[in-house]
């Protein structure tokens, strides 16, 4: 078997992750790279073994040596990309969340079953050590029953102001509490059947970012578990790390506390700042990047080549948005909501 093709849609921050992973595993190639940003394009392909550039994605999907193709795109832009790939017969790697409605993440359901292609979507905490050994805890019986989580996954003022251009075209719901909301239904094993969330905005709001400051969302579970999940954007941008994680799982008979951003492990000081270096990549160990965020795109090569089964696929994807689009109603209404 030769190589597998791989084309990337968005080569933005981790658009970049990406291409990384696929330039240095022996069995893909990176061939071909899309984005609208063309300056960003050509400093990434530079980086990566010139592959060709497109702004134009179906130009892309129409090469026959394309076989697997990453979404890298905005997360109100996966549906229509997501579709087309599908339908040109791609394999596809999808950056959570699948899409912003149900009705979107059900038709690209159809469209990966109409053409028998694989979608995973990148849930990369199902990768994250501390997240992989709690649920080996779970699974064993240490904890007992799970009874009660807390998931805060929060990032800097930097983030929606400076790092994504197109923050007031979506919210912090749909860029964080989608991780949390996997995360927390991974663990408990079971499903979210009601949330109720409070959102409020006045920071972005006053900078002319018309998104949310913050959801604060209680859960329940259909096996009676209790979850609150915070996701904020206003951080302040002097902490040492654009992003705050912590996780606390508490069962009947044990508990598990995780700070997997923050975590002490390293501190590096200069005298301009602080700061803790990222353990979700490291781009270069060895010659080989790594970090759990890299190994859930290793892990869907391996589920292209048959080797692996994917983790998070439509079903999945589609059931995160179920609950995250409750979110949104709840936060509107300030009532609880039936995810249904």
């Amino acid at each position: 078997m030769g190589k597998i093709g791989v084309g990337v849609i968005g080569v933005g921050v981790f658009g970049e992750n990406h291409c990384r992973v696929y330039t240095n595993d022996p069995s893909t190639e990176l061939r071909a790279i899309c984005d609208l940003n063309e300056p960003r394009m050509a400093e990434i392909a530079g980086k990566f073994g010139s592959p060709d550039q497109y702004t134009d994605y179906k130009a892309m999907l129409a090469r026959d040596d394309i076989d697997v193709v990453s979404v890298v795109t905005p997360d109100f832009a996966h549906r229509d990309i997501a579709i087309a790939c599908a339908e040109a017969g791609k394999h596809i790697l999808l950056e959570k969340p699948m899409a912003t409605t149900v009705e979107d993440c059900q038709a690209i359901r159809a469209a990966v079953e109409r053409a028998g292609v694989k979608l995973m979507v990148d849930y990369h905490n199902r990768f994250n050590i501390p997240v992989l050994l709690t649920r080996q805890a779970i699974d064993k019986g240490e904890l007992g029953r799970v009874l009660m989580m807390y998931v805060r996954l929060s990032d800097a003022l930097y983030v929606p102001t400076g790092m994504l251009k197109w923050a007031d075209r979506s919210t912090v719901a749909w860029f964080l509490a989608s991780h949390g909301v996997d995360l927390i239904t991974w663990l408990f094993g079971s499903k979210v059947k009601r949330v109720y969330s409070v959102a409020r905005s006045v920071v972005l709001k006053d900078r002319g970012i018309d998104t949310p400051d913050f959801f604060q969302t209680t859960l329940e579970l259909s096996c009676g578990g209790v979850a609150v999940l915070e996701n904020c954007w206003i951080l302040s941008d002097s902490m040492q790390s654009i992003v705050d994680f912590k996780v606390e799982v508490v069962g009947s008979r044990g508990q598990v506390n995780m700070n997997p951003i923050q975590h002490g492990i390293m501190v590096k000081f200069t005298p301009e700042k602080a700061e803790m270096p990222d353990v979700t990549c490291a781009p270069d160990v060895y010659g080989q990047p790594l970090g759990f965020a890299l190994e859930s795109i290793r892990h869907f090569i391996r589920c292209v080549k048959g080797e692996a089964e994917i983790l998070t696929g439509c079903d999945e994807g589609l059931e995160v948005t179920r609950v995250v689009c409750a979110i949104h109603e709840s936060a509107a209404k300030g009532v609880p909501v039936e995810v249904v």
